[in-house]
């Protein structure tokens, strides 16, 4: 009776453990088989978004070579395999005087653009002297861009340039680093200011071409800088909330940013963060910027990145603490589109190396050192041929690495053309 006895308190013991031990595989296997959450909510992309994820892009300078080296540099694009170029429209070159205006060039460019199948964003500033007479001239090198003095000058400019190319530029941007003093007429940047200019560019934009997709200004990423008691860089981050306090996303399709390369892509905040450096030095500060989107309720919306590279710099003190050689510039630019690639699709569309460059740029320009060709010689660097060589990502297309010979002869057939 006492075996029986023992025998039954171990059914019973087993009948009271086996349930427990089913609901706690069931909770481990729950746990294993639950994805965790997407902290940038690549989910809320609709699949209408302005961009296909990824679209590649490269900042060219068509408009002042006169035409002279426009068909080569057209040409190098469709080598890359690049379906976008991102050209500065200046508004000093296309009305130098009040009410008159300079077309010749911008209508060749889109035709020649057209003809390649290349795909244009035009970037919108560089704002003559006669918009803003109560600032020095822009040569006196106190800034190097200023709103103007009457906003309506700068509407009547975008709505002039959206009705003449009427459905063919596929996107603007409208001005250019607002967080910064020196894009802003050498005074404080003024979030409520750029909202304005923004609001009126893009309303001008939109009633005479609704279907063009309008970006927001790319912020440069910096931690703040005060000098002598003037704010002449405001944190990106700082000012990009400001920004939606007042709302500016009504005004816009597609949020615009910039992300040099200070470090490997990989390279995240939080690892700035531990070495004591600010978290805007890194290359996936897009990272915090598309929180603070989600934060304020603006999840489906894309970003732009408008401008990204990595600088070979030898000669400006100010960026030579992060300039890489040749070779790596090359490497890290091409693990930098992967990365995006494989973490920040579909929520980035656009994305903007920098750059085919001016002609006239020399080793004295800070932005001939982020250049992937030479200017002073028109010839490509190491990194053109690996943007050329490299995967293209374009929704669920890949198009595979080419070999050299075949990139350096053959226009890259990209998925999304």
């Amino acid at each position: 009776m006492k075996f029986l006895h023992r025998g039954r308190d171990r059914v019973l013991t087993l009948s009271l453990i086996l349930p427990l031990v089913v609901v706690v595989m069931l909770g481990l296997n729950a746990r294993r088989s639950t994805a965790p959450a997407d902290p940038f909510r690549a989910d809320a992309i609709p699949p209408d978004a302005p961009f296909t994820s990824l679209s590649y892009s490269v900042h060219t300078s068509l408009w002042w070579d006169d035409g002279l080296l426009t068909g080569t540099h057209m040409d190098w694009v469709q080598l890359m395999g690049f379906t976008h170029v991102k050209q500065v429209f200046a508004w000093q070159d296309i009305e130098p005087n009040s009410d008159e205006w300079h077309f010749a060039l911008g209508d060749r460019m889109l035709d020649e653009l057209e003809r390649r199948n290349i795909q244009i964003v035009a970037r919108l500033s560089d704002a003559p002297d006669w918009a803003h007479p109560s600032l020095p001239p822009v040569e006196s090198g106190a800034y190097i861009d200023a709103p103007p003095d009457d906003v309506a000058d700068y509407a009547d400019f975008c709505g002039t340039i959206a009705e003449r190319y009427h459905g063919r530029i596929a996107a603007y941007q409208i001005w250019n680093e607002p967080n910064l003093a020196r894009e802003w007429g050498g005074r404080t940047p003024e979030a409520g200011a750029y909202v304005e200019l923004l609001r009126v560019c893009s309303e001008a934009i939109r009633a005479a071409d609704p279907d063009a997709v309008i970006i927001s200004a790319g912020l440069a990423p910096t931690g703040g800088l005060t000098l002598e008691g003037q704010v002449v860089a405001v944190p990106d981050d700082v000012f990009l909330q400001a920004l939606y306090d007042l709302n500016f996303q009504q005004y816009m399709d597609v949020l615009g940013a910039h992300a040099p390369g200070y470090e490997f892509p990989e390279y995240g905040p939080e690892d700035a963060e531990r070495d004591g450096r600010g978290r805007w030095a890194t290359f996936r500060r897009i990272e915090d910027l598309r929180r603070i989107m989600i934060e304020n309720d603006d999840a489906a919306r894309q970003i732009a990145i408008l401008e990204f590279g990595y600088t070979t710099d030898q000669v400006n003190e100010s960026y030579q603490w992060y300039a890489v050689d040749v070779v790596d510039q090359a490497r890290l630019l091409v693990r930098a589109y992967e990365y995006a690639a494989q973490h920040w699709r579909p929520w980035v569309g656009l994305m903007t190396v920098i750059y085919i460059p001016d002609p006239e740029w020399t080793a004295e320009d800070e932005q001939y050192w982020w250049s992937i060709t030479d200017p002073t010689m028109n010839t490509i660097r190491p990194a053109f041929a690996a943007l050329s060589q490299m995967p293209k990502y374009c929704g669920d297309a890949v198009f595979p690495a080419r070999s050299p010979e075949e990139a350096a002869l053959v226009p890259a057939d990209n998925p999304c053309h």
